[in-house]
């Protein structure tokens, strides 16, 4: 019931963020290193449309390799940005989170509070200082 994955950049303040927030609520979760191990077609398919987002909302658009591969050009298609996705997977946005809750891109990362079957069980402060759950578990 509680199964959570992460599709995780370590380098990623926002997922780094992301991912102590899913261990603040008590839960150790699948930690994916989508850089390392990434999804095939099929699951970034089924991870895009569990989202319910736009392809587009999913691809990192300021990576250099995106206008590289002209991939801001009008008429781009979702399957021209599956296929750069795929080849390479920095164009992949992060993180995603999956929870028995739901599928989400976390940015920002106190998203994921929506997608967490228990609560938090401390305070919790993002890195750059903004507080994000009180000492009661609230959000702030």
């Amino acid at each position: 019931m509680n199964h959570i994955t992460i599709y995780h950049n370590p380098s990623c303040g926002t997922s780094r963020n992301t991912l102590a927030m899913i261990r603040n609520s008590g839960i150790e979760p699948e930690v994916i290193l989508y850089l390392k191990t990434p999804p095939d077609r099929a699951q970034l398919l089924a991870l895009i449309a569990a989202t319910g987002q736009p392809v587009i909302e999913l691809v990192r658009t300021k990576e250099a390799v995106f206008k590289e591969l002209g991939l801001d050009a009008p008429g781009t298609s979702d399957a021209q940005l599956v296929d750069a996705m795929l080849a390479h997977p920095i164009l992949i946005n992060r993180p995603i989170v999956v929870s028995p809750l739901g599928t989400r891109l976390c940015r920002p990362s106190e998203q994921v509070l929506d997608l967490l079957p228990q609560p938090q069980q401390a305070a919790f402060t993002k890195e750059d200082g903004q507080a994000v759950v009180d000492g009661q578990g609230r959000r702030v």
